[in-house]
């Protein structure tokens, strides 16, 4: 007797996956405005219950097929993603309105740490002041949490993220405050610079403004001016001995993106300040090497930085690539065009690649010197406090 074939039983994990990418396959190839709302209402509301059910490995599944074979659809799918894990519906007074999760990125550098952890009241109740009058439309209402947060205090993964928003929701239509004792567990990581976050949720009613810029007389920049020259002074108390700048507030997942993209620069700049400081000298003394870092495929550059005519490697940059960034990006002309703009003019690019290479010791990337060698940085002996960081 021949042995019957064993019959396949599709898991509901794996139908669900095929759905998501079936519905942004349409939605990618979709030629009239009405077939676009007809698939996004259609993905909505199952990405919808997939947060509900917190099925992270449903979503990840979806992104990690279409990144591999339909990278528009791939697109449409992280955009509705993104904006149902942002996003909740509320009622405000006896209209329905929409909340959306907001970040307010900022970047720092010291010799010293960087702050994270509870605001307190006074400085919830400025920043709300500001946040009111220089960043949000009129007739808005927004919740902020009480925390400032480092990268690796940010919920991880799309369903945590939508529990944190959804709280967050809730409490903006009270103009409330969101307490957050459990981020407290968190230790920041030790960067010479890195990026923080004041989160909210902005709500307004259903096709209202939710932004300034987005009102007749708004203007992004200004917006972002009037913020930066106001909204931060309650915030310089807490960034004592650090240099801060804030970039847009926006919402949660464009500000994020933001952040990755403006800290790349900052970090050389920031670089070169702290080595001016530790080293008594000018930013025109120092030089920077540059190298091409491959994994695959084109994965980062890599910048070193020594003071001329010695050989240690005092200290590094990592620049990754980001999203739509490949090997024909020009990222060294920009690379070249900020440390110029930060007054070091000696600058050496290295034509071949290099591996991604780290210290066996401590995990830290290595940075390439002059010769063309990856080597561990080796911090300035006036700066032994700053021993265990490095650039992020």
């Amino acid at each position: 007797m021949i042995k019957p074939p064993r019959t396949v039983r599709r898991s509901r994990g794996t139908a669900e996956v095929d759905e998501l990418i079936h519905i942004a396959s349409s939605l990618s190839i979709s030629c009239t405005l009405a077939e676009d709302r007809f698939w996004q209402d259609k993905l909505t509301r199952q990405i919808e219950e997939i947060l509900i059910d917190e099925d992270e490995d449903t979503l990840n599944s979806a992104l990690d097929t279409l990144s591999k074979t339909d990278p528009q659809a791939w697109n449409e799918l992280a955009d509705i993603i993104e904006a149902c894990t942002e996003t909740h519906r509320v009622t405000l007074g006896k209209q329905e309105g929409q909340s959306v999760m907001f970040a307010v990125p900022l970047l720092a550098w010291s010799r010293f740490s960087i702050p994270s952890g509870q605001l307190g009241t006074e400085r919830i109740e400025n920043l709300r002041k500001h946040l009111a009058e220089q960043v949000f439309a009129k007739d808005t209402c927004f919740s902020i949490a009480d925390f400032l947060f480092s990268p690796d205090q940010l919920p991880q993964g799309y369903c945590n993220t939508a529990k944190l928003s959804k709280m967050l929701a809730t409490l903006s239509v009270e103009n409330g405050t969101l307490a957050c004792e459990q981020a407290n567990s968190a230790e920041p990581a030790a960067f010479l610079t890195d990026t923080r976050y004041l989160l909210g949720a902005v709500a307004a009613p259903a096709g209202q403004a939710l932004f300034r810029w987005q009102e007749e007389d708004g203007i992004r920049k200004e917006v972002l001016s009037q913020w930066q020259k106001q909204g931060l002074d309650s915030l310089q108390s807490l960034f004592a001995g650090c240099a801060m700048e804030s970039l847009t507030p926006l919402s949660y997942f464009a500000a994020w993106r933001e952040s990755d993209r403006a800290s790349r620069g900052y970090s050389l700049r920031a670089t070169v300040s702290f080595l001016q400081l530790m080293l008594d000298i000018e930013a025109s003394q120092l030089t920077c090497v540059i190298a091409a870092c491959h994994g695959r495929q084109l994965e980062e550059y890599r910048i070193g930085f020594i003071r001329r005519n010695e050989e240690p490697i005092l200290h590094g940059v990592v620049w990754p690539l980001l999203d739509g960034e490949d090997e024909q990006t020009d990222c060294v002309a920009e690379i070249e065009a900020i440390l110029r703009a930060a007054g070091v003019h000696d600058i050496v690019a290295h034509e071949h690649s290099f591996p991604m290479d780290q210290c066996d010791d401590c995990g830290n990337p290595l940075f390439p010197d002059l010769s063309g060698d990856l080597l561990h940085i080796e911090i300035p002996e006036a700066s032994d406090t700053l021993s265990s960081t490095h650039l992020h």
